[in-house]
């Protein structure tokens, strides 16, 4: 993932400044106390986007986080953010709501409330951001399952999506289905959100359709991979082989195409703007054989692989 801030890069003098600043920036705060300010502060922040979503991570010290009562009671904010701890035990405090966050357990920050964050001694923390627009839920809605997260049917399955989308952030930003990962991350949470709020219950249709946005995202984090396919996803989601491809049906999307051509247009755009040979860039987005990988390109665009590049390259004056 890009660094945002990395407090190894600076003077000791002018850690703790850059800590707080960015903090304040990057989660909606009005204040942030350090934990070791004095003795010394260590911090690594990290922001990626990913289509319409933006995942942040933080690894450090001993922090507090506090949104107060004046800002609540602004307007909405224009984001949510939803949270998987990685590191530490946190302390999530807002009005009656009061819990210990440990590593693997999610939370929503809601901003329309005061709040408090914090961790002592080394904590890390991967984040979500998405549009309130985008997720279509009401303040209120979002406000009521923050407070019942776990109650959600699909806690689980959003904590092991978070974590896997943080883990491969950096490919997934540069790949043709980051936009995809990024539209099933919302649909996930918003359907989180939802059975939440609902105390739990989520339709069978929105779980099926939550089913076919996992696999879309899954199939977009492990493109390059070439032992990619319906079993491995099965597999990673913990479903069945028969419930993928029901739910990819339902979605009225076919799984092999969806990564032929994903797969196609990555390496398209990898030759157009590299002179790697053909064979290592087939590899290189999951390709088993060259042979294989120019038939299907020349199918999906007219030319050969070569002929595209050396076209490209023409065109640039780089050929």
């Amino acid at each position: 993932m890009p660094v945002l801030l990395d407090t190894a890069a600076l003077e000791a003098r002018e850690r703790a400044e850059a800590f707080r600043t960015t903090m304040l920036v990057m989660t909606g705060s009005t204040r942030v106390d350090l934990e070791h300010e004095e003795q010394g502060t260590a911090a690594r922040m990290e922001l990626t986007p990913v289509g319409p979503v933006q995942l942040f991570s933080t690894w450090s010290t001993g922090v507090r986080m506090t949104r107060g009562s004046r800002a609540a009671r602004q307007d909405f904010p224009e984001y949510v953010a939803v949270a998987v701890h990685e590191q530490g035990t946190g302390r999530y405090d807002a009005g009656a709501l009061q819990r210990r966050v440990h590593p693997g357990e999610l939370m929503v920050v809601d901003l329309t409330r005061p709040y408090s964050f914090a961790w002592s001694g080394i904590g890390s923390s991967s984040s979500m951001q998405v549009a309130t627009a985008d997720l279509g839920l009401s303040p209120e809605v979002i406000a009521r399952a923050s407070t019942r997260l776990a109650s959600s049917p699909l806690y689980g399955t959003l904590a092991h999506h978070l974590r896997d989308l943080t883990r491969h952030a950096e490919t997934l930003a540069s790949s043709p289905a980051a936009v995809d990962a990024g539209t099933a991350s919302v649909h996930l949470l918003r359907a989180v959100l939802a059975g939440a709020a609902e105390g739990g219950r989520t339709p069978a249709d929105v779980t099926e359709r939550t089913l076919a946005d996992q696999v879309r995202a899954y199939l977009a984090a492990h493109l390059r991979e070439p032992d990619l396919g319906p079993d491995r996803v099965a597999a990673a989601l913990a479903v069945s082989r028969r419930q993928v491809f029901r739910a990819c049906q339902a979605a009225g999307f076919s799984l092999e195409q969806y990564v032929i051509e994903r797969r196609l247009e990555g390496a398209r755009a990898e030759l157009a703007r590299s002179r790697r040979g053909v064979a290592r860039v087939a590899h290189g987005w999951g390709f088993k054989d060259a042979t294989h990988f120019a038939r299907r390109f020349r199918t999906a665009y007219g030319l050969l692989p070569g002929e595209w590049q050396q076209a490209v390259g023409a065109r640039n004056g780089t050929g």
